[in-house]
């Protein structure tokens, strides 16, 4: 009888290798479970930033076997609480292939659009931050005021004309058009919504956005801010907006939040 060998409770990539740009080989079963505990660690930092609320909000991974199915977080389970074993995998009919809870019909519809738009995508995210939702209500894009805005500058877009709760593949598909190849699209009285090639960048991505809506309704309610030159912010972006950029920046949240919550892994 063939034994199977059980995969590491953790799979997490050497810091230093990272930086050395050392990309690690590993299974079809490997890259699922380190996406799902990507996932997993996701749910519980936006928890820690109160990025929840109520039945609202839903990351995806794209599964590495079965590319048109992804998994996400089951409808109505607190961010807080999300481990490795409660996420679900849904196929392109909205349809739950793995684990026995719902799946949130706004997810479904908008995630489903965006896998199937960008093959290049791995993971999206989207919850009703509450920053992120007063900047979306302005309807217009982030200016480039700080260092860390401008891994947005250029390569965000907006989704304007809200139309109620996103429940039809149709309007997804509409988000999916928006988003274009940008890394995130602000949805008018909505909020945002970033993508990415990995989890990590994906994640990260949505956590420097609702920042960067932060700062610039902090900047605009004490005066009138002054934005980067566009040359200045387009060299920036190509600094600190890239993908690998965006996973490193996720490691120390990682190894934080598993220090306080490993339960997260089961």
């Amino acid at each position: 009888m063939n034994q199977i060998t059980p995969l590491p409770r953790n799979l997490r990539y050497d810091f230093g290798a990272l930086l050395r740009d050392e990309q690690p080989r590993r299974s079809i079963e490997e890259e699922r479970l380190h996406r799902q505990q990507s996932l997993a660690v996701t749910f519980r930092l936006f928890a820690r930033l109160g990025f929840d609320q109520g039945l609202a909000g839903h990351v995806t991974a794209r599964d590495p076997e079965f590319p048109d199915e992804f998994w996400v977080n089951p409808l109505g389970q607190h961010f807080g609480r999300i481990r490795v074993s409660d996420l679900i995998r849904v196929n392109h009919h909205g349809e739950v292939v793995h684990g026995d809870q719902p799946v949130n019909r706004a997810a479904f519809a908008i995630h489903a659009s965006i896998h199937a738009a960008r093959p290049d995508v791995v993971a999206a995210a989207h919850t009703h931050s509450t920053h992120g939702k007063a900047w979306a209500s302005l309807g217009r894009r982030l200016d480039p005021l700080t260092q860390d805005a401008c891994a947005f500058f250029e390569d965000h877009a907006v989704f304007g004309d809200f139309t109620g709760v996103v429940l039809d593949r149709s309007e997804g598909d509409r988000i999916a058009e928006a988003l274009g190849a940008h890394k995130a699209v602000i949805l008018l009285n909505h909020g945002i919504l970033t993508a990415g090639p990995t989890v990590e960048a994906a994640a990260w991505w949505f956590i420097a956005m609702d920042n960067a809506a932060r700062t610039q309704l902090l900047a605009e309610a004490a005066g009138t801010p002054r934005p980067i030159p566009a040359e200045t912010a387009r060299l920036t972006a190509t600094q600190v907006g890239s993908a690998r950029g965006g996973f490193l920046s996720f490691q120390p949240l990682r190894d934080w939040i598993l220090s306080q919550e490993p339960d997260l892994l089961d």
